[in-house]
């Protein structure tokens, strides 16, 4: 058979070249060849667990990190939390011996990226303990390359592991201050007596537990799985059911009684529930974890100061209930029984022991021992009171307020505070909070939202002033956007946050990418203002608007460039749509009724802006309006708390003017309710009433409890859509007297927003 020229040039150049490409192309994915057919091809022919997992591993022991990366996510988020939890942890005995302990860490990758968030060389010891022989050959040639004198390399059943140092016959309770288990948790059959284990020798006050892992979970019906939290923990049936008979072929178990266990154990600090999508991101989602820990031995009475008897703070946070409260924590006796929820289980006599001389008031112990909340262990700052997680809560997916919309200039006139007040506001964004803590310094600031997510917002902003610089301050908060704020959030932010509002941030995390203050729904109606003026061309207006140097300039730029495009028709027809008014500016059906009662939506924004632009100028404090035309804030024009004065305002003295805060994810109404009387002496309550239908009940009750709650001469401000709201009444029948500060008109704005049509303040007689 004669071939033609062609086919021999193929046969001698050109399949060559295809089988050293392949060559090539085989060596590139070796690693991941090697992974594919030892964890997915290979047979293993063993039921012993030491010599399956030498097995299966020896093949692949020196391309395993290689190929974990994509795998096994969420490794150095644990280990830098663990990192962040630890410092503070240790504050207090900072010259006490630290050891560590890895338990099934294989190659060692753990303890070599441990040493970027907390040098290997500040542990007096580290262990690596693993049952696989090929893996830990691995460690040591990495340990010994690193010159690591103080990592010992063992071989051991992690059930039953015993260090060195306890070879003297000493008791070893106590004496590990670290423990991890990264993806090793869900291969150990005897997790029981591991993680039994791990409790006895962690150290009670400051040792600290770290868990990356696998998981599947169903719902969660238990009042413990509610007190640690932690959003999207849930797991579909067909997730729970494929993971676990897919990563039981390698003896690997992903059943909840894991997780469940050492839930139950420790207490805990931290909890997030991420899905990993490496493969294919839009099919493929592998549920994992990662959680921290410590003993439920450790003293949460010093890191629990929510329960202070001192202004109530036992009811009306959604919980806990007392049966969940902390052994030994002190309550009034006459708070105690009321603070029950319904359908509680009345606390037997017995569970009751009168203590003398704790404090000025009568207290008694409440000896319960079931699991706490995650808040009860959290290290630092534990500015927000213990809730369970309420059908109400799931309500609300994001904050609804990325920034405080009520000049808290024009309510410090008013309210004259002094640092012997306490009061209750509406949380927001918190930044309105602050101004008072800067300007006022009160004893105490009760916030209180029922959107958990503004609660996580206000959380973020105390535990970032009291760990971070103001340059990082101001770039996450200022401008809006932050490039390491995920690193930020692990390594500096994280022990100041409870676990929820970690949870919220972690996977919100892309939130500081851009401009934060186009998130939540506030952020619906700027992301639709910047749209409008790039569509009209007026973004270079709208930027020299916000520099304008005088007033005079500022007002020509709006009569003559912005306002002809906001009182268009179509903006007007917006703000008569009750779903944009709600989902985008916050406005809720029945104080949209009061705004268009007292004329049109046109006239409503013609007397709004035309007297801001020629009274306060937007470069220099006007910062409401510069924010939502700009999408930031400048040094400026901002909130007092963004302010480099403002700032080392708070952080003086080691943060002490934060002490004041405590917020509460409940109704106002319940937290009134939990106060005790006369101990309020100012509440800002807002645009709040406006909310409720005329004669609506839930106002009468709210006032009653203002009352009760508010000390004699005790002064409550708010605001309304309204120019005579009806609610005014309520207050007068409660024994209130009722004055109105101001009313907008066509000229005279009311304040630096001039949004609402009055402001009111009633002293209680």
């Amino acid at each position: 058979m004669v071939f033609p020229e062609s086919s021999i040039f193929s046969w001698l150049v050109v399949v060559p070249l295809c089988i050293y490409a392949l060559r090539a192309l085989c060596y590139t994915f070796r690693p991941q060849l090697k992974f594919i057919w030892h964890c997915f091809l290979r047979p293993i022919g063993t039921a012993d667990q030491r010599a399956r997992l030498d097995q299966f591993y020896e093949g692949q022991a020196e391309v395993y990190d290689a190929t974990r990366n994509g795998l096994l996510r969420g490794r150095e988020i644990m280990l830098e939390l663990s990192a962040a939890h630890m410092r503070l942890l240790r504050e207090k005995h900072p010259k006490k011996r630290l050891v560590w302990v890895d338990i099934g860490g294989g190659t060692g990758y753990n303890i070599e990226a441990m040493d970027q968030f907390f040098p290997i060389s500040s542990f007096d010891a580290v262990y690596l303990i693993d049952l696989c022989e090929p893996l830990l050959e691995v460690a040591r040639k990495r340990f010994k390359k690193r010159g690591w004198s103080n990592v010992t390399v063992m071989c051991q059943d992690a059930a039953e592991f015993h260090l060195p140092e306890w070879d003297s016959g000493a008791d070893p309770k106590g004496s590990v201050g670290f423990v991890t288990l990264s993806y090793s948790l869900s291969m150990i059959p005897s997790f029981y007596t591991l993680l039994d284990r791990i409790d006895y020798v962690l150290a009670p006050e400051d040792g600290l537990v770290g868990v990356v892992d696998f998981y599947t979970s169903g719902r969660q019906p238990s009042l413990h799985e509610k007190a640690i939290g932690g959003d999207s923990k849930e797991c579909g049936w067909i997730s729970r059911w494929f993971w676990q008979i897919w990563f039981d072929f390698d003896h690997v178990s992903l059943s909840p009684h894991r997780r469940d266990y050492l839930e139950y154990k420790f207490g805990t600090v931290k909890s997030y529930n991420g899905r990993n999508r490496f493969v294919l991101p839009f099919i493929v989602r592998i549920p994992y974890y990662i959680w921290l820990g410590r003993s439920r031995s450790c003293d949460v009475s010093a890191f629990t100061h929510a329960f202070e008897v001192e202004g109530g703070n036992t009811i009306g946070n959604c919980s806990p209930s007392p049966r969940s409260l902390q052994a030994g924590s002190f309550v009034k006796e006459s708070e105690l029984i009321p603070s029950l929820e319904i359908g509680e289980p009345a606390i037997p006599l017995d569970a009751l022991e009168k203590k003398e001389g704790e404090g000025t008031v009568e207290t008694v112990v409440v000896n319960i021992t079931p699991p706490l909340s995650s808040f009860h262990y959290q290290v630092k700052m534990p500015w927000r009171l213990p809730y369970y997680e309420q059908p109400v809560h799931k309500e609300f997916r994001t904050f609804m307020y990325s920034f405080t919309w009520e000049d808290p200039v024009e309510d410090m006139k008013y309210l004259k505070l002094g640092r012997d007040d306490s009061m209750l506001i509406i949380t927001s964004a918190g930044d309105n909070a602050l101004h008072y803590a800067i300007n006022a310094r009160p004893k105490r600031i009760h916030c209180v939202d029922m959107n958990p997510c503004q609660g996580h917002l206000f959380e973020l902003k105390l535990a970032a002033l009291h760990s971070l610089n103001y340059n990082d301050f101001f770039h996450m908060f200022g401008l809006g956007k932050h490039p390491h704020f995920s690193s930020l959030l692990s390594s500096a932010i994280s022990p100041y946050l409870s676990s929820s509002a970690y949870q919220f941030w972690r996977l919100n995390n892309d939130a500081f990418s851009s401009s934060f203050y186009h998130h939540g729904y506030s952020g619906v109606a700027l992301r639709f203002a910047r749209f409008l003026f790039r569509l009209t061309g007026l973004t270079e207006d709208v930027e020299r608007l916000c520099r304008a140097g005088s007033l005079d300039e500022q007002d020509r730029i709006w009569r003559e460039k912005i306002r002809p495009v906001l009182l268009n028709p179509v903006v007007v027809v917006l703000l008569k749509n009750p779903l944009f008014c709600w989902n985008a500016l916050g406005v809720p059906m029945n104080q949209r009724k009061l705004l268009l009662e007292d004329g049109t939506a046109y006239e409503f924004v013609r007397e709004t802006f035309d007297s801001i632009a020629s009274t306060y100028s937007l470069r220099d404090g006007a910062y409401f309006y510069l924010l939502c035309l700009l999408g930031h804030y400048t040094p400026e024009s901002c909130p007092s708390y963004l302010t480099q004065a403002g700032f080392d305002t708070l952080k003086s003295n080691q943060s002490e003017a934060l002490d004041s805060f405590r917020l509460h994810t409940d109704s106002i109404v319940n937290v009134l309710r939990g106060l005790s009387p006369a101990s309020l002496t100012r509440a800002v309550i807002m645009d709040h009433l406006d909310w409720f239908a005329p004669g609506a009940k839930e106002v009468d009750e709210e006032v009653k409890e203002l009352h009760r709650a508010m000390a004699p001469a005790g002064i409550v401000l708010w605001r309304s859509a309204a120019k005579k709201p009806w609610y005014c009444e309520v207050f007068k029948r409660s024994g209130f007297t009722v004055t109105v500060i101001s009313t907008r008109g066509s000229k005279a704005p009311i304040d630096r927003v001039n949004m609402y049509a009055s402001f009111w303040r009633a002293m209680r007689m």
